[in-house]
């Protein structure tokens, strides 16, 4: 289940409420440093900006491949463990904002986790440590530690106990 605070609005739909719940400048701030990450190839410099700048808690040694899309409006909301690969393209998502309503909810990424390239992550989850997300997924819900999912809508592919399994099966082949 998705962990989002929800806060209703009244007239136009929330977006039209937008600088009601986020001030301008900071998404001018974020946008601009989001774009500068998103097309440097150096690694170092994507977590400094993103630490210094976005406010995020990024581990050492993780990677954001290029043109990932984080959330412009609340990235702080955003944390990555250590040693972790985010794929390209992929879009992580702190707020959703609605018709009737918006929504904010944290990002928790763990460490030495894999997310595929092109996928989607909704704001409120949690993707456990050592956890493998296939390219193209929509990320709707929590993903356990040591878990292989995919698609859309999200499924298990291979729980923790079939991964440890399969990966002792592949160091017994080689």
């Amino acid at each position: 289940m998705r962990r989002t605070s929800r806060y209703p609005v009244s007239g136009a739909n929330s977006l039209w409420h937008v600088y009601k719940t986020v001030p301008f400048w900071k998404v001018v701030r974020n946008f601009i440093v989001i774009q500068l990450a998103r097309y440097t190839p150096f690694l170092g410099l994507k977590n400094w900006l993103y630490r210094t700048f976005l406010r995020m808690k990024i581990g050492d040694q993780t990677s954001f491949a290029l043109m990932v899309m984080l959330d412009v409006m609340f990235p702080e909301k955003i944390s990555v463990g250590r040693n972790t690969v985010i794929g390209y393209n992929t879009t992580i998502l702190a707020h959703e904002y609605l018709i009737k309503e918006y929504r904010l909810g944290d990002v928790k990424i763990g460490s030495e986790v894999m997310i595929g390239a092109n996928s989607t992550i909704l704001p409120g989850i949690e993707i456990g440590d050592g956890a493998i997300v296939s390219a193209g997924t929509l990320v709707h819900k929590d993903v356990p530690a040591g878990t292989f999912v995919g698609g859309n809508p999200m499924r298990i592919i291979y729980t923790k106990d079939e991964m440890d399994r399969r990966m002792k099966e592949d160091e017994g082949h080689n």
